[in-house]
């Protein structure tokens, strides 16, 4: 079916943020479905003849999305996208008296038996989807404190869902990942008092060093005890500002994370707060920290190590009176100044990736200065190289360098002249053409038996450390070129 805005813009009438909407339920509806212990159908109404024609018993609705719950078992063990619904009277009810529809005697899928809830989705002053709320019924037993207090959690945020006050308006705060209610949940009064807190929960605040009973507590007094005062107004914005806030409570080594959600349908007034030990992941997160930051370190002192020596071998370069010598000198300068190029990017950015147009276009502009003796020729880069892992850039970079200065110093001989540089990405190759428009190949030039130390570097570069193939030709008018593949696995 493709991605949801896809199928609702097949299906659908909706307008752009009737499918935004849709899309922002989406995004936070895990948490309704394991408050629910239940599967989670997206219906929307079909376009007449988008898949097929009008039913007598009814409107059609197509299935749009899914959600299974984390917290119990699941209605549905088939698929049910794409789909579509047409004599479920608990859908059609909640579509057309725009209220949650729960009459109907259990259905059964499968063998097993499904009650079926049915939620308006409302957008403004219009419902634009219904929302089926599918509960297994085939373990169904008398629920704990925990399970009650889940589905009154859930049947808040049904209402609201009803009344179009979740998901969230924009502002709203960004979760980096979606709330999990099995890490620990509390639900607060509009007075911020603790009515219900999950055992998980209670554990989290233990290891903060908080002794006593947070149930029957104001939030406050806890946070204060913990010596955490200024936490304590964000979850306050939940209830005064009617938006999901985040905050993390450290003590000593301990991090919790609290997520605080406000429920307020109809009169209610609560504050659904998720909270989740994060101590060990914030442990794991300063470890790659740390050893991103070794490692960027060591790239700079390589750099800056490479750029002694390429110092030496220029003053020893200016000491040296013979022609050969001092060329061979200067090739040197050359090739270590593009192995320090790729160490100083690597030293500048997270991870062991480069953004290798940036060190294409200094090595371009550095080989042709240096290598230039008369007119400088006119370069030109199209396509991008996007990220390169380290392992592949510094022997890219020696490999461009070497056939740039190969096209300056044979193809253009002191002379005006352009030089191209097209790249090629796909999925797991990487293309590449240094082309000249200069006096071309000789007419028994043969790579593989060149004595030309830079083409020797070049192949042995490409055909061993890169694994890829390397061709020269001349060019469709003038000139030449060299092909490049190399394996992106």
């Amino acid at each position: 079916m493709g991605t949801l805005a896809d199928a609702l813009r097949a299906s659908t009438d909706l307008a752009g943020d009737d499918i935004d909407h849709l899309h922002a339920l989406v995004e936070d509806w895990a948490l309704l479905a394991d408050l629910s212990f239940a599967d989670l159908l997206l219906l929307v109404p079909v376009r007449s003849g988008a898949v097929r024609a009008g039913h007598a018993g009814g409107m059609e609705f197509q299935v749009v999305a899914q959600v299974r719950p984390t917290t119990g078992p699941t209605a549905y063990h088939n698929d049910e996208v794409g789909s579509v619904v047409i004599n479920r009277w608990v859908v059609q009810n909640a579509w057309r008296e725009h209220r949650i529809a729960r009459e109907g005697e259990p259905e059964w899928d499968g063998g097993v038996p499904v009650r079926t809830e049915a939620i308006p989705v409302r957008h403004g002053d219009r419902v634009i989807a219904v929302l089926a709320r599918d509960t297994n019924l085939a373990t169904t037993r008398t629920p704990s404190a925990l399970e009650s207090a889940y589905l009154q959690a859930a049947n808040n945020l049904a209402l609201m869902i009803a009344e179009g006050a979740f998901p969230f308006r924009a502002g709203s705060a960004e979760f980096p990942e979606p709330p999990r209610v099995g890490d620990g949940m509390m639900r607060l009064d509009g007075a911020g008092k603790v009515i219900f807190a999950s055992p998980n929960a209670l554990s989290a605040y233990r290891r903060l060093g908080y002794t006593g009973n947070v149930t029957g507590e104001d939030l406050r007094t806890v946070h204060r005890a913990l010596n955490l005062p200024a936490t304590t107004p964000a979850v306050w914005h939940a209830i005064s500002r009617r938006r999901p806030v985040e905050v993390e409570l450290e003590v000593g080594s301990t991090v919790v994370l609290l997520r605080a959600i406000p429920l307020y349908p109809g009169a209610i007034r609560e504050v659904l707060v998720l909270v989740r030990d994060v101590s060990e992941l914030r442990r794991r997160e300063a470890q790659l920290l740390s050893k991103d930051a070794t490692i960027r370190e060591i790239h700079h002192r390589v750099k800056n190590n490479l750029q002694t020596v390429a110092a030496l071998l220029r003053l020893q370069m200016r000491r040296t009176k013979a022609d050969e010598a001092r060329d061979a000198l200067r090739e040197s300068v050359r090739r270590v100044t593009s192995i320090a190029v790729v160490h100083e990017t690597l030293s500048q950015t997270l991870g062991e990736s480069v953004p290798f147009d940036e060190i294409a276009d200094q090595i371009t502009s550095v080989t042709v200065d240096l290598a230039s003796t008369g007119t400088r020729a006119t370069t030109r880069r199209t396509g991008s190289f996007g990220q390169l892992p380290g392992e592949l850039a510094t022997p890219l970079a020696l490999v461009l360098s070497e056939l740039l200065q190969n096209a300056v110093e044979h193809a253009f001989d002191g002379s005006a002249g352009a030089i191209e540089l097209r790249v090629r990405r796909e999925l797991d190759r990487l293309d590449v053409v240094v082309a000249d428009d200069g006096a071309g190949l000789p007419e028994d030039f043969q790579l593989e038996h060149s004595p030309r130390l830079g083409l020797q570097i070049v192949r042995q570069l490409v055909l061993g450390e890169m694994r890829g193939t390397i061709r020269l030709q001349a060019g469709p008018a003038r000139g030449t070129e060299a092909l490049l593949s190399i394996p992106l696995s």
